[in-house]
């Protein structure tokens, strides 16, 4: 009988024993990947790996670079999985490479030329021997298969499906791409949608797909149809999208895939600065949605801003987190904003975890707006960026203290202020705040975001009537529509503020590229596909300077939506010389404890260097893209204008190592492990805030 026992007991040890190094390996394959967008359906930002640690962080040293020959900005986050890494190029072809050498294993171009919009992504998806790359060019969403990079031709048409199949007839002719990688659950994919941001906007539903088949799933309206929740916020025709359109997820969502709630944040409606014709709270706009993943159903909210008319879009996916608070635990969502404020609820109720308290907000000086009385205002945590803007806060360092002063003088100011005819100091600006590279959070609660500390100043002014325009050549028209916001009335830009001038454009650009990103958009134009082909061909021949009056549009009668007001242009405060007007600091790194609402510690984020050279503290910079944190004890982080990438102890905020790129990596790094050695990977594209072109990936490993 013994000798039977034993045996079985040694077997049954082995098999243990097996069992569990079986699991340990599949749990440290999968933590050596960066499987996800920003980490993981949790969007984190966060990996369990330590070989790289706040010990011996200051010798790691550059391992590989790609170069994509393809240059411009990159957002692109790349995914990591089984030792390849996928991303995209700054015309958004996608691209396979061995993550631990950078060399090219394939690349995909949906299009002869490429997309001119930057792409923060793509999506994995696996079954059985069977995987997938799923992104999105245009209009479409591709699945690509990922040894190969070649379209699977059973997905929709031939390996792509319309991004537009579940807008409705509305969408047809409209702008609609995404630039930000969908979010998986089970066999489905939901895909973030930009759309413009005028009244020509097409709807911003929630669309699900499914991943083998491209058949739509779901679609959940976010302005809601006659007898849906949420309906009775907005005037009675607004759905049928006729001059109100948007309230669209852009910046990504995240997915309780334990529970199978699928959380998104929307932006704001279309036209984004008037909001006249949509009178109302406006749900499901600049909301945080819970939806049931497989069916899409509503099963919370909450709306961040109410009717916004300030373009508080929500700018990055939210964290699923899990705190202790008051002796419990609770797993939490939180979502950061434009406006400088973490909001957190119970991931399952809605509940907020912090008090949120409705202010009292100014009226808006144009008859026809009726503003929100309140707006909802955390209590905790405290803003990580200033929120008020005082004369003691004027740049102390610019020459220009003077002219700044009397132009803030003369501004309207304050939180939730609405524009008018008097120019608004906007405070965060229009890219926050933190902005769409989002926030990292660590399994203790602490939650690391980055932020820029802008001001914008923005007015709004009566929308030119035909009669002000009929003395205007056909292609001059469509511009004083359509361009004059950004280019300005004589074509020279903004490009302080980011827009560049279009003087002399027919020497610097062809006229089939101008003609793309007239439809196309590129960065944060969006396309104008209202305009027609004669209205398009009379613009081009305006702006190079070969106009002929004869040209006229293909349809006098056609008329697009009219908004009494229009929006006077994207204008930072700044003084001569391209410095903020406010006080530094410009750019920050900041800790939060969501456990209890504090800030752990905040540091300035970047230095312009000639500033620095002059004996002046470092200001911090704009910053574009994510932090990255891991179980060593670092976050790590590109973003900032001056194009260095650093890594910090996440404990203390301290700067433990900086390296100057090839180009400013505006973009979220990710982390990884291949054959026992940890990398870190940022994209560096560069060209944003007036910084050098690029087109690399560069890795960084210790020797």
């Amino acid at each position: 009988m013994k000798k039977i026992f034993l045996p079985a007991i040694v077997l049954m040890a082995v098999l243990l024993v097996s069992a569990r190094l079986t699991i340990d390996d599949k749990k440290k394959s999968s933590d050596a990947d960066w499987p996800e967008y920003l980490g993981g359906s949790d969007r984190n930002h966060y990996s369990t790996l330590t070989q790289i640690n706040t010990s011996n962080v200051g010798q790691i040293t550059k391992a590989w670079e790609y170069h994509s020959l393809d240059s411009g900005q990159v957002q692109c986050n790349p995914i990591i999985i089984n030792g390849t890494l996928y991303g995209v190029t700054a015309t958004n072809q996608v691209f396979a490479l061995d993550a631990a050498t950078g060399k090219e294993k394939w690349k995909f171009a949906a299009g002869k030329a490429g997309g001119l919009n930057t792409n923060r992504g793509v999506t994995y998806w696996t079954s059985g021997s069977e995987s997938r790359i799923l992104y999105a060019y245009d209009s479409w969403l591709y699945a690509l298969d990922a040894n190969t990079g070649q379209p699977i031709k059973s997905f929709g048409e031939d390996g792509k499906v319309s991004l537009k199949k579940g807008l409705g007839e509305t969408a047809k002719d409209k702008f609609v791409i995404s630039n930000t990688p969908g979010t998986l659950f089970e066999d489905l994919i939901m895909m973030p949608l930009r759309l413009s941001e005028g009244p020509d906007a097409a709807p911003g539903n929630i669309q699900a797909f499914n991943v083998r088949t491209g058949e739509l799933a779901w679609v959940f309206h976010t302005i809601p149809h006659p007898g849906e929740f949420g309906y009775n916020t907005w005037p009675k025709d607004v759905y049928k999208n006729t001059e109100v359109g948007a309230a669209n997820n852009w910046a990504g969502m995240a997915v309780d895939k334990k529970r199978g709630i699928l959380f998104v944040p929307t932006g704001s409606a279309g036209f984004d600065f008037y909001g006249g014709n949509r009178a109302g709270q406006n749900l499901f706009a600049n909301s945080l949605l819970a939806l049931n993943a497989r069916t899409g159903k509503r099963m919370w909210h909450f709306q961040l801003v109410h009717h916004d008319i300030w373009d508080r879009d929500i700018p990055a996916p939210p964290n699923l987190v899990t705190i202790k608070k008051d002796g419990k635990t609770i797993d939490a969502v939180a979502q950061v904003t434009k406006a400088g404020f973490v909001y957190v609820f119970d991931r399952v109720t809605g509940k907020p975890v912090y008090p949120i308290n409705e202010i009292p907000v100014p009226k808006s000086d144009i008859p026809e707006e009726k503003v929100w009385p309140t707006q909802p205002v955390p209590t905790l945590p405290k803003p990580y960026a200033r929120t008020t803007f005082a004369e003691s806060d004027i740049n102390p360092h610019s020459a220009d203290r003077d002219s700044l002063l009397n132009v803030y003088r003369k501004a309207n100011k304050g939180m939730f202020h609405p524009f008018g005819k008097t120019p608004t100091i906007i405070l965060p600006g229009f890219d926050g705040g933190a902005e769409w590279g989002g926030a990292a959070v660590d399994p203790d609660g602490i939650m690391y975001v980055n932020a820029n500390e802008m001001p914008w100043i923005a007015s709004l002014a009566p929308t030119p009537k035909d009669d002000e325009l009929s003395n205007l050549s056909p292609g001059q028209r469509v511009y004083t529509l359509n361009c004059v916001v950004c280019h300005g009335p004589e074509r020279k830009g903004n490009p302080k503020s980011g827009y560049p001038s279009l003087v002399d454009i027919g020497q610097r650009r062809e006229r089939d590229y101008v003609a793309k990103l007239i439809t196309s958009g590129k960065g944060m134009m969006p396309g104008f596909t209202s305009i027609t082909g004669a209205e398009k061909q009379a613009l081009i021949a305006f702006l190079f300077g070969d106009e002929k009056v004869e040209v006229v549009s293909e349809n006098k009668n056609k008329k697009g939506p009219f908004v009494p007001y229009k929006f006077n242009g994207y204008n930072k405060f700044l003084d001569s010389k391209g410095y903020p007007a406010i006080s530094p600091p410009w750019g920050t790194l900041t800790a939060i404890d969501l456990n209890t609402g504090k800030h752990v510690w905040q540091k300035t984020l970047g230095e312009f260097k000639e500033l620095t050279a002059k004996g002046i503290a470092p200001t911090g910079t704009e910053n574009y893209g994510g932090p990255v944190i891991t179980a060593g004890g670092l976050l790590f982080i590109a973003a900032t204008k001056d194009g260095m990438f650093r890594a910090f102890d996440k404990k203390t905020g301290k700067l433990l190592w900086q390296t100057e790129l090839t180009a400013a990596g505006f973009a979220t790094p990710s982390t990884y492990e291949v054959n026992g050695k940890q990398y870190v990977v940022v994209a560096c594209g560069g060209t944003k805030l007036g910084t050098k072109k690029g087109d690399s990936y560069v890795a960084f490993a210790l020797p």
